[in-house]
């Protein structure tokens, strides 16, 4: 389906590129390929085109950003002024994560106050250096979840957990960036369900080489969306929203991602390409998402369990079963869905 924008009028044309009123949501669907077929969004996340006479994936935009992006709008604008011929119904079922597959997936722990609490959990001091070096690692991106996937893990016995955090995706960025420079290569948002195996983490951790096995796939958001589309609620590189986690229909988990965030996603660029560059398509997460506000929940179960032992010395919320649902999503001031949800359930692999 490509979007017939001959229907426009010049002034209509320069109407929709100018305004201003309008920004991007990009999807992946199922189809097409490895890689996926890229389409543009409608800002209520109900309707959708395909754009293959602009970009074919998410990552062929990104290679091309400066170029393709004012085309990416136009084709948005244009939707939303239902000028535009070849639409289809947006299913979330549908789609990949925004990019299926990146070349690079780094995750940090930007809320040292998580870190803190598991360090205290075990009678740990933590080192003065956390809360001014980040921590961070790279994951494994070679095989995404899309946003409705079932996470399979093998055995229930690894103690199967939930990481609702939210992340950015950039373009290429050079080695050395600043943090003052960061912000403009922060092209597109999400949030994400960074599944972790939580009995298998002491392991490898223990060996002194970091994760693998403790962290298997990832899932990202139904769509990812340009800086503009979170409006004042986004700036200086953090996201100023709660991020709502639920566990089989309940709550578990609202912490405001504005509140606590000690390095922000302009210092996670800085600190990362201090010895390398990102190419176009680096995703950065910003780990689990805590306030030191408890009354907010969690956006993990290892931080409940963390809580309940020093609380009584032990913890009594299990970790996720096979069947256990979660639902992770994050809703502008009017309670719209701004990035659609991850909604998935545990299966056995």
């Amino acid at each position: 389906m490509q979007p017939n924008l001959g229907i426009l009028n010049t002034r209509d044309r320069q109407s929709i590129n100018y305004n201003g009123n309008y920004s991007v949501k990009l999807a992946t669907l199922k189809t097409g390929g490895r890689d996926g077929t890229l389409v543009v969004v409608s800002k209520d996340l109900a309707r959708f085109i395909a754009v293959p006479n602009i970009a074919g994936t998410l990552q062929q935009a990104l290679d091309d950003w400066d170029n393709i992006s004012a085309q990416l709008q136009e084709v948005a604008n244009a939707i939303e002024q239902g000028s535009v011929d070849g639409e289809a119904a947006f299913d979330p079922a549908a789609a990949a994560s925004p990019l299926p597959r990146a070349y690079h997936w780094v995750d940090a722990s930007a809320y040292v106050n998580h870190v803190e609490l598991v360090r205290k959990a075990r009678g740990a001091e933590m080192p003065g250096s956390f809360w001014h070096d980040p921590l961070v690692y790279q994951g494994g991106s070679d095989d995404f979840l899309g946003p409705r996937d079932d996470i399979p893990v093998p055995s229930e016995e690894f103690g199967i957990d939930m990481e609702a955090e939210t992340a950015i995706i950039t373009d290429d960025v050079p080695m050395g960036c600043s943090s003052e420079d960061a912000g403009q290569h922060i092209k597109l948002m999400m949030i994400v369900n960074d599944v972790s195996l939580r009995n298998l983490i002491p392991g490898e951790l223990g060996k002194g080489f970091g994760f693998y096995q403790s962290k298997p796939s990832t899932a990202f958001s139904p769509v990812a969306v340009t800086p503009d589309e979170l409006g004042d609620a986004y700036a200086d590189g953090i996201f100023n929203l709660p991020l709502v986690t639920s566990l089989n229909g309940e709550i578990f988990g609202e912490p405001n991602c504005g509140v606590d965030m000690t390095f922000n996603f302009n210092q996670l660029i800085a600190h990362v390409t201090k010895t390398r560059r990102l190419g176009a398509g680096t995703i950065v997460g910003s780990g689990t998402v805590s306030n030191y506000d408890r009354s907010k929940g969690s956006s993990c179960i290892a931080e409940k369990r963390m809580l309940e032992t020093i609380e009584s010395g032990k913890p009594s919320t299990p970790f996720m079963s096979f069947g256990d649902t979660v639902r992770i999503e994050m809703l502008d001031d009017d309670g719209v869905s701004i990035f659609g949800a991850i909604e998935q359930k545990v299966v056995s692999a």
